[in-house]
């Protein structure tokens, strides 16, 4: 598997991690520990190294990380967050110091280790001045207890004010050829600062992939349910910019997926993206994707579609869009 470092950090990763989200929270019932737990060794197995939690994905999320990489702890890159009231995102965001300290005691008897790669505010917390956020994960350094300073969806004044007090060794926000917002303002600044970049939802929540339709239902616990961009009406009419890329990806003897990874790491250098996946096969499919290098011809053709196909729906909901950029 090829590294990429994050940013200046100096923190090497593989090229793809893996986004644990999925085994447990977020698209229905998830899968039992055992399968979370041998799906993220098979993935260390083919070269991954950086594998992605929350508290807020439950205290199985962490745990499974934390059994599967016990065996193989110094080889592996963890990252965890913390940020939001009791663990419960629908319960809005506290990123006070006591409670910072909170979970990182707690993901770190999760995680079956003594400290933690790369500690993520999951939402900034505007009722608590950044420096401080950032103070409190400084003094966690300088214990040993975490070692990189991370921010999830943060805007640019938040990055700017996390970075003076600590460096911040990467951003983690969503990215893909369905949602390029970043390219506008984070990543010259990421750019600058020497900041690591890592695109969650690379595949669009799935629908990159090509195996979700205008007809695909979802099951009851599945957050794209509430996601405007996913409505039959907005997949119906995203479902051209699919086609294109699946036009592209035969081209190339590829998949959609492989292409829309490609096409992320070829933007920057210190780009990771964190596919996740229940499923073995999709795994493979995802970590094929670090050996297609796309051609500039490749490149302009993508951009041609982008260009004449506008996604169309909002990313998140109301409520949830105000959470992000701040």
């Amino acid at each position: 598997m090829i590294q990429r470092q994050l940013g200046r950090s100096g923190l090497n990763v593989s090229a793809l991690g893996l986004g644990c989200m999925g085994l447990s929270f977020g698209y229905g019932p998830g899968v039992d520990r055992s399968a979370g737990v041998q799906l993220i060794r098979q993935a260390f197995e083919r070269g991954v190294t950086f594998f992605d939690t929350a508290e807020a994905y439950g205290a199985l999320n962490e745990q499974m990380v934390g059994e599967a990489l016990a065996p193989v702890r110094q080889q592996v890159v963890i990252a965890t967050k913390f940020g939001f009231k009791d663990g419960n995102a629908q319960s809005g965001v506290d990123s006070r110091p006591a409670r910072i300290r909170v979970v990182v005691e707690n993901s770190l008897r999760h995680l079956r280790t003594d400290y933690i790669d790369l500690l993520y505010q999951h939402r900034v917390d505007p009722q608590v001045p950044m420096e401080d956020v950032a103070g409190t994960v400084k003094d966690l350094i300088a214990e040993g207890k975490v070692r990189h300073f991370g921010l999830s969806e943060a805007g640019v004044e938040s990055i700017r004010r996390a970075h003076a007090v600590q460096p911040v060794a990467a951003l983690q926000s969503e990215y893909s050829l369905w949602w390029r917002e970043p390219e506008q303002t984070l990543l010259p600044v990421l750019e600058e600062l020497g900041i690591g970049f890592v695109p969650f939802s690379p595949l669009g929540k799935g629908f990159l992939t090509g195996a979700i339709t205008a007809s695909t239902e979802f099951s009851a616990g599945d957050f794209r349910n509430v996601v405007p961009r996913f409505s039959a009406e907005a997949r119906e009419a995203n479902q051209a910019l699919v086609d294109a890329i699946g036009d592209i990806a035969r081209d190339r003897q590829a998949t959609p997926a492989q292409v829309a990874l490609a096409w992320l790491l070829a933007q920057r250098p210190w780009i990771v993206p964190i596919p996740g996946t229940t499923k073995l096969h999709r795994l493979d499919e995802n970590l094929a994707s670090t050996q297609l290098n796309l051609a500039p011809a490749d490149l302009d053709r993508i951009g041609e579609v982008l260009a004449r196909i506008p996604v169309q729906g909002a990313r998140y909901p109301a409520h949830l869009a105000a959470r992000v950029g701040r």
